[in-house]
């Protein structure tokens, strides 16, 4: 006890770090499995590196024998940094990810075993042109999903398809679903099951080696372990301790892994906040942490509460706000910081009135490091860069999706513009052909592009190529508007092609046929018009978004700078900031559409998973939130989230609609036993509560006491027990009990 007191007490006079009781049960906690429970701004990442240096400096355990492994690149390199400045005359300590480690396993079995291996993952320049009518595609994972999809589909993969096949085949990875059900597991790609039979059969045939993905790295790593019995007792045998950081983003094949790896000697500790699992859609297992004391019987739970980051006001309602999802472990967060000043909802009239909104707002303040602009879509940010350029904000994109410039919308809506310029190029309008009015065929494509006279593409269509009667009118249409459009403002000639041209309604027939999400590919449309906006020419609008494309890659030289963060809720994790923003707050962006229909389906956890992103964002905030929905977009009307909803009348409660004027009540008189210090509530004493009757204590927690009654566990407010006597102390009575363990 001696020398973990003079542990804590160098640590808090060489570093400042003072542990609350918590903190340090967690770190003196060494032996056997521990699940530590860490809301919020809860200060986890102290709280290991402590337990890691106690470990060392106390126990005496080699840093060789200890594990750190953590979810991302990021996190691990900060915990290792962090652990230097803690402890600079200690040995490095092992941390990585869950995936260096796996791969770490593998090419050892390989090696042993002497199979030919090879990563097709990783950095790669996706943008060259590929052969799709090559047996032989590149060995590269995105390019073998091209290539299959092509072959098995007959069409061109789309980015928006990439990102949702991709998914879909880490999804099945992660969870470790067997081959049979890869059916039950939906995915709006088409014949996406079958391309993934193909994928798996190409790796293992397509090559003269074994090909891997960042996936198979996992899968092969928990079945290596499973098979390799002497490789298994060697990593068993090379660490006493594993520690697990951010656990509630850990799939179900990591799981595996790890409690393979600890199996022998049980001293796990493993790190989480069910509250913040924001990565079901890849596979991450938040009820594995629910379920941890059937893996680990023997487990202690700790909860960290207490919120070091935020104010009283961002915390309390954070915390109320969370209580709405009911698979989570019953947790408390507070926090002994001040209040600021409360949350504030902002509702706009229209959609393209936020980012002018946020400038108008941000431009009153001098430290832009300390605000951040939270969004569920990346597709919220382009409108954002473009109004912050714009007024000359500087900004950092923590994950700006370069692939907006190049979508085959944008792409559309350049190729029409150019249109208006010449329409004698049969090249161009080959690429819009079956998305204007006019439906024409390939077949008639390809005999227009045989005709070189240097005329109208429309005339040579009219004149020289088979047509039906129906087309007749329309193309000449097609003609007649794009001549009308030559010289018009940029803003103008997009409306006039999705509205008149009829590119919105093929849009709608393409979203349906191909499984696009209508309102994400409107969504590009309605960007581009608000960069548009204010622009002179077509030119002016091209010139804005090759201009614009160069901002976002260069927008990352300015992290660390006095600049403003735009970021994904997602990316967000982790991070922390004096001024939040958080914006497009409508149902059908957060809770999204699918949240919302497959929670109507009877699918719970996809509606929790939206609870828990919208819970992350609200606790990024240190002193001040501000949550922006609107009333219409794209002409239409929409509903404010409900988590918006939900935070208003946690902020400000509806006041309870009186049928009659109640009796005023006697005043109760003053009661002499009642407990008027909280010194006196103890652990496992039994008081008697003025309406709930005799209970025993249980937990406290905070501002908080959990005691059990007769009619279940209440979690009352020790301040308000306190000032209002409501608790005195009673006497344990052993008798007959009834089914909690009190008297009858």
């Amino acid at each position: 006890m001696e020398a973990s007191s003079d542990f804590f007490n160098r640590k808090h006079k060489d570093h400042g770090v003072a542990l609350n009781h918590v903190q340090k049960q967690a770190v003196l906690q060494t032996e056997g499995p521990l699940l530590l429970l860490a809301a919020p701004g809860s200060g986890k990442t102290t709280t290991m590196i402590m337990r890691i240096g106690y470990l060392i400096e106390v126990k005496g355990v080699a840093p060789s024998r200890i594990k750190a492994v953590t979810f991302s690149r990021a996190s691990a390199s900060d915990m290792k940094e962090r652990f230097t400045r803690f402890f600079p005359d200690l040995p490095p300590v092992d941390f990585s990810t869950l995936h260096s480690l796996a791969f770490e396993i593998v090419r050892e079995h390989f090696r042993q075993t002497g199979t030919a291996y090879q990563m097709i993952e990783g950095d790669i320049e996706l943008e060259e042109r590929v052969d799709f009518d090559s047996e032989h595609p590149p060995l590269h994972k995105k390019h073998i999903l091209r290539h299959l999809f092509n072959t098995i589909v007959g069409e061109i993969i789309t980015d928006d398809q990439m990102d949702e096949l991709t998914t879909y085949i880490s999804y099945i990875k992660n969870k470790m679903i067997p081959r049979e059900e890869w059916p039950l597991v939906e995915c709006d790609v088409k014949e996406a099951e079958r391309i993934l039979r193909e994928y798996e059969a190409f790796k293992r045939s397509g090559s003269d080696k074994l090909l891997i993905d960042y996936d198979d790295m996992l899968t092969l790593g928990n079945e290596i372990l499973e098979r390799d019995k002497v490789l298994l007792r060697k990593y068993q045998q090379r660490y006493d301790y594993v520690l697990t950081d951010e656990s509630q983003d850990t799939s179900l094949v990591q799981h595996a892994i790890i409690e393979k790896l600890v199996r022998r000697h049980g001293n796990l500790c493993v790190v989480a906040d069910d509250d913040q699992s924001i990565y079901g859609w890849r596979g991450a297992e938040p009820s594995y942490l629910l379920n941890f004391k059937q893996v680990y019987p023997k487990a202690v739970i700790l909860f960290m509460e207490q919120n070091y980051r935020s104010s009283k006001d961002i915390v309390s309602a954070a915390n109320q706000f969370i209580k709405r999802n009911k698979s989570r472990y019953d947790k408390n967060m507070f926090t002994h910081n001040p209040s600021h000043q409360p949350i504030k909802i902002r509702s706009l009239a229209d959609y393209q009135d936020q980012a002018k909104y946020l400038v108008q707002e941000i431009q009153k303040v001098e430290s832009l490091r300390d605000v951040a602009v939270l969004y569920r879509n990346n597709a919220s940010s382009i409108p954002l860069m473009n109004e912050f350029d714009r007024a000359g904000i500087p900004f950092y994109m923590k994950d700006g999706d370069i692939r907006f410039f190049s979508h085959w919308v944008v792409k559309d809506i350049l190729n029409f513009m150019r249109m208006t310029f010449t329409d004698k190029r049969a090249d161009i309008l080959e690429e819009i052909h079956t998305k204007i009015n006019g439906y024409i065929t390939r077949r008639q494509m390809a005999a227009l592009k045989e005709i070189t006279n240097n005329e109208s593409v429309f005339d040579n269509l009219l004149n020289y190529v088979e047509l039906k009667d129906y087309q007749r009118k329309p193309l000449q249409e097609c003609k007649e508007t794009l001549q009308q459009m030559k010289g018009i403002p940029p803003l103008d000639a997009i409306r006039s092609i999705r509205r008149k041209l009829g590119y919105e309604k093929a849009v709608e027939k393409m979203s349906e046929r191909l499984g696009f999400r209508k309102e994400y590919v409107f969504g590009i449309l309605n960007t581009l018009e608000e960069i548009a906006d204010g622009l002179e020419t077509m030119e002016d609008f091209a010139k804005r978004l090759k201009y614009l494309e160069s901002v976002m890659k260069s927008s990352r030289f300015n992290k660390n700078r006095n600049a403003v963060t735009f970021s994904t809720l997602h990316s967000a994790k982790g991070l922390e900031f004096k001024r939040v923003y958080m914006i497009d707050l409508i149902d059908g962006i957060i809770p999204s559409n699918d949240d919302l229909e497959k929670n109507g389906a009877g699918k719970q956890e996809f509606m929790e998973e939206a609870v828990r992103l919208f819970y992350v964002g609200m606790t990024r905030a240190k002193m001040e939130l501000k949550l922006i929905t609107y009333q219409k977009r794209d002409g239409e009307k929409v509903k404010e989230s409900l988590f918006v909803s939900d935070v208003r009348s946690i902020i400000a409660p509806p006041k309870p609609m009186q049928t009659q004027v109640p009796k005023e009540e006697p005043s109760k008189p003053h009661n002499p036993k009642a407990i008027r210090n909280k010194n006196e509530l103890k652990l496992g004493s039994i008081v008697e509560h003025r309406v709930f009757g005799r209970g025993e204590i249980i937990k406290i927690n905070g501002e908080r006491i959990h005691i059990r009654f007769q009619a279940g566990v209440k979690a009352l407010s020790i301040l308000t027990c306190i000032e209002a006597g409501l608790l005195e102390p009673a006497v344990r009575v052993e008798a007959t009990s009834g089914e909690n363990g009190y008297p009858v």
